[in-house]
C-alpha cells in the first residue's frame, strides 16, 4: 500500500511539512482525553515515533486501539514546538488489531523478561536500535572490504573439518535417533555424507586456500559451537567475519585489523546518530566518547610475555594464575585493556602450545606469529595469525597433536603448490556489536540467540 515511512518525514521534514501524508505503523502508546487524544506511532524505519494528535475527530473510534495494534493512518504533517514534528490525523483505519493481553505494554521492560519474548522483542525501542546498528555495521563491513579489493566468499556451513581440533562441533546427521551400528566406521558409512559431517566452527581453511588464488578474500556468515559457556558472551551460533590475506606477515595484518576496525566503528559513528544517543544515554554512558576515541588513537600492542610480566606487577588478586604458558583469562585481558593501557590492545607472540596448529612458528621456538584484539569491556574480539607456509613445520605441527594428516590433505596441498606467507584474522561480529551499542550480554545482540540449553 502507498505510504510514507517515519523516517523519510524526519529525514526530509521540508518535503513534507503542511501536507497530508500517509503513513503505517503500530501504536507504542496511547493516551486519550475529552478534547485531544495522543498516539505515539512507530514503522521500524527510525527508533522515532511519530506522535499523532487527534483533535475532536468525530469519525474515529479510538476505544478499540490498544498499544501494538497496526494502522494505516493519513493526516497533515505539521511543525511542532514539543515534537519537532506532528501530524493531524485525518483518518484511521486498522490494520491489525492487538489482544488485550499484548505482553509489551509498559514503556520499559528488563532485558531479561524480553529475552523470553524473542519473536516480539523487535518492537521495542531498545531491541529496534540494536538491530539498527547491527545492519550498519554489517553494511560497514561489507563496504571495508569491498573498498580495499577483497573477494567475499561464500564458504561451507556443512564441514568435515573442525579447523582448530577442539571437537566441539555440531554433528549433522540424517540416520534415525535410535540407529544402531557395531561400529563407528559402519554407522558414517551409512549416513547422508558417508562420513562424519558437522556445522562449521570456522571459514579459515576454506578461507586460506581461496586466498590462495585470488589474494585477498574473506568471509562473512554465521558459525557454530557446541561449546558449553554459559555466559554472556558465549553462543552456540554466532556471526564471524574471517579475511584471508596473502603476501601479508603478522605486522601487515596487525595493521590491517586496526584499520579495518576504526573504519567501521566510524561508519555506525556516522551513520546511527540516534541509536548510538540512545545507547549512550540509557546503556552506556560516555558511548559515543568511547568510540571517538576508539576510531582516532592508535592501539596499543603488547608482547604475551611482557603482558604477563605487567599483569604479575599489578599486585592484582586474580581469581586465575598469571604464569607464563598460560592463557590469558577475561580477567587478564580486562585488566591490560581496562585499567592498564585504557584503549585496545593487541596481544602478540602466544606461546605455541595454547595456539592453534597453523600458526606460524617463531624463531624462538617457543612462540608463534599470533595476536589477540583486546578491547575495553569486552575482552577479545579479534584473533589473529600468520599462517604457517612451510609445509614440513606445518606436518610437524599437526603430527605433535595427532591430527589425521589425510583429512587435511587439500588444504597441506596449498603448502606444496607455491606457499606464498600470508595472514587473517577472525571478528567476533556480536562481540563487536556489544562493544559499539554497550549490550552487556550478547544474547541481546540477535533475534533468536542460541544457546547452551536454549533455542
Amino acid at each position: 500500500m502507498k505510504h510514507t515511512d517515519i523516517k523519510e518525514l524526519f529525514d526530509k521534514p521540508e518535503k513534507f511539512v503542511d501536507k497530508d501524508v500517509v503513513v503505517c505503523g503500530w501504536i507504542r502508546t496511547l493516551r486519550e482525553s475529552k478534547t485531544v487524544s495522543f498516539i505515539e506511532l512507530n514503522d521500524g524505519t527510525t527508533i522515532k515515533n511519530l506522535q499523532l494528535v487527534i483533535e475532536n475527530v468525530d469519525n474515529i473510534d479510538l476505544k478499540d486501539l490498544l498499544t501494538g495494534t497496526s494502522l494505516k493512518v493519513e493526516g497533515q504533517f505539521v511543525a511542532s514546538e514539543k515534537n519537532g514534528y506532528e501530524l493531524r490525523l485525518k483518518t484511521l483505519e486498522v490494520l491489525g488489531k492487538c489482544a488485550k493481553d499484548y505482553p509489551l505494554q509498559k514503556k520499559f521492560h528488563s532485558l531479561e523478561f524480553l529475552r523470553e519474548l524473542p519473536h516480539l522483542r523487535a518492537r521495542t525501542r531498545y531491541f529496534e536500535a540494536v538491530f539498527s546498528v547491527r545492519d550498519q555495521l554489517a553494511q560497514a563491513i561489507h563496504k571495508y572490504f569491498h573498498s580495499h579489493g577483497y573477494k567475499y566468499l561464500h564458504a561451507p556451513i556443512i564441514t568435515a573439518s573442525d579447523c582448530e581440533g577442539a571437537g566441539e562441533m555440531f554433528r549433522v546427521t540424517t540416520q534415525p535417533w535410535n540407529a544402531k551400528y557395531d561400529t563407528e566406521e559402519e554407522y558414517y558409512a551409512n549416513d547422508f555424507f558417508a562420513q562424519k559431517a558437522g556445522l562449521s566452527v570456522s571459514c579459515q581453511l576454506e578461507g586460506e586456500m581461496a586466498a590462495m588464488g585470488l589474494g585477498r578474500i574473506y568471509t562473512f556468515g554465521p558459525t557454530f559451537r557446541a561449546e558449553h559457556s554459559n555466559t554472556t558472551r558465549h553462543l552456540a551460533e554466532f556471526w564471524h567475519v574471517e579475511p584471508e590475506v596473502c603476501f601479508a606477515d603478522i605486522n601487515d595484518i596487525i595493521e590491517i585489523a586496526e584499520d579495518f576496525i576504526r573504519s567501521i566503528i566510524k561508519d555506525v559513528l556516522e551513520n546511527c546518530k540516534e541509536e548510538l544517543a540512545f545507547f549512550d544515554q540509557w546503556v552506556e554512558k560516555g558511548l559515543i566518547d568511547k568510540l571517538k576515541s576508539v576510531s582516532s588513537t592508535d592501539f596499543a600492542k603488547v608482547a604475551y610475555t611482557d603482558a604477563i610480566k605487567i599483569l604479575q606487577e599489578s599486585k592484582k588478586d586474580f581469581k586465575y594464575p598469571v604464569e607464563w604458558g598460560a592463557d590469558l583469562q577475561t580477567e587478564h585481558e580486562r585488566y591490560l585493556t581496562d585499567e592498564y593501557f585504557k584503549k585496545p590492545v593487541f596481544v602478540v607472540h602466544y606461546p605455541k602450545e595454547i595456539k592453534s596448529f597453523y600458526m606460524k612458528q617463531n624463531d624462538d621456538g617457543k612462540t608463534v606469529a599470533a595476536t589477540d584484539l583486546l578491547v575495553p569491556g569486552i575482552g577479545e574480539i579479534i584473533g589473529c595469525s600468520e599462517r604457517e607456509a612451510d609445509y614440513d613445520k606445518l606436518v610437524d605441527a599437526m603430527t605433535k597433536r595427532n591430527m589425521p594428516l589425510e583429512q587435511y590433505a587439500e588444504y597441506l596441498d596449498t603448502r606444496k603448490y607455491g606457499s606464498v606467507p600470508h595472514s587473517g584474522f577472525g571478528l567476533g561480529f556480536d562481540r563487536m556489536l556489544m562493544y559499539v551499542t554497550g549490550v552487556s550480554n550478547i544474547r541481546d545482540t540477535l533475534l533468536f540467540p542460541r544457546a547452551v540449553g536454549k533455542i
